[in-house]
């Protein structure tokens, strides 16, 4: 698929619609059978996680959202480091939800339309699921919406200009830095973006991309 071509404009930008919506939650509900490529947990020392609590901060006596939280791999791994915390998380997918463990919250939703009302959270992180949302902007405009003022934001997600060396779904999109960036910036009054790598000590490759933002 040309995504370039697909969300080249406003008026050629893809939408969510309830078929397609329905098609993605479904491919979701087939792979929380798959533990290998859908795994319920994940290295504690990766990058990710470190970078994450870095910016966020400390979790103990906040709320905090995962966006597309999966099995919530993430959300057990800061479970476990902060168990003062109150951790949610979201995905469209309730055989995924599933597996997530007891003691973090969980709604069945979209991006698009996050069941939380203005200001719910003190911060929030998506990583590897903005890709999946297809209404990227509206997603964007979701996750800082529940955020509060001084709230911290969190994205990880593939580098579009890298696109095309891994099998996608039609519906995925990956973002340039300045892309996401911008989105950002229409809701957060501080942005920063940067190449990162699953190990600290490695150098990044070019496919992993860090957003930082602060409400």
């Amino acid at each position: 698929m040309d995504w370039k071509h697909l969300f080249s404009s406003p008026s050629e930008r893809a939408q969510l619609t309830p078929e397609l919506r329905a098609r993605i939650q479904l491919s979701f509900d087939r792979a929380a059978a798959d533990e290998e490529h859908f795994p319920s947990t994940i290295d504690p020392r990766i990058y990710h996680v470190k970078l994450i609590r870095e910016h966020l901060g400390p979790l103990a006596g906040k709320r905090v959202l995962d966006v597309g939280c999966g099995k919530g791999r993430f959300a057990r791994v800061f479970q476990q480091q902060e168990p003062q915390a109150e951790l949610w998380g979201l995905d469209i997918s309730e055989a995924m939800l599933r597996f997530v463990p007891e003691g973090i919250q969980t709604r069945a939703g979209s991006m698009t339309e996050l069941p939380f009302d203005d200001a719910f959270f003190d911060g929030a992180y998506a990583t590897e699921s903005l890709e999946h949302a297809v209404e990227i902007e509206k997603a964007v405009s979701e996750i800082c919406r529940v955020v509060k003022p001084g709230g911290r934001i969190v994205v990880i997600d593939k580098n579009a200009d890298r696109w095309g060396e891994l099998a996608t779904p039609e519906w995925e999109k990956w973002f340039t830095r300045r892309e996401l960036e911008r989105l950002l910036r229409r809701h957060c009054r501080e942005v920063s973006s940067r190449p990162i790598s699953y190990w600290e000590d490695v150098k990044p490759d070019g496919l992993f991309l860090a957003w930082l933002a602060v409400k």
